[in-house]
Order: C-alpha cells, then structure tokens, then sequence
C-alpha cells in the first residue's frame, strides 16, 4: 500500500466511504464501512465555524 495523502470521507445515514489518495492523485484504497459492521470508531474534528455551518445545512434539509 502506497503513502496517503489526501483522505475523503463521506457519511452517510447507513454507509461510511473511505477513499485514501497518494499525493498525486493514485488511488491508495477504497473501504465501504456498514453501521450494521461489528463496531468500531470513526473519529473526526470540526472546528467551531463549522458546527455553525453543519447547523445551517441542516435547516436546509
């Protein structure tokens, strides 16, 4: 497995994505994680300005 550098993340209602990058672009690897998948954690930050944001989004949906 090559070096990441650029991870994505996209969370959805029942699945997690997970996409790993190297630096130029190369796909390092790709994990779909169900919610019904034995547990584990997903940990992620989010700095004050987007708990506003993510607040504001969610008035929209």
């Amino acid at each position: 497995m090559g070096e990441v550098s650029i991870i994505g993340l996209d969370l959805a209602k029942d699945v997690f994505q997970a996409h790993g990058a190297a630096s130029h672009g190369a796909l390092v690897f790709r994990r779909k994680l169900s919610r019904a998948q034995p547990p584990c954690v997903v940990a992620m930050e989010a700095c004050a300005s987007w708990h506003h944001g993510g607040r504001a989004i969610g008035e929209l949906g």
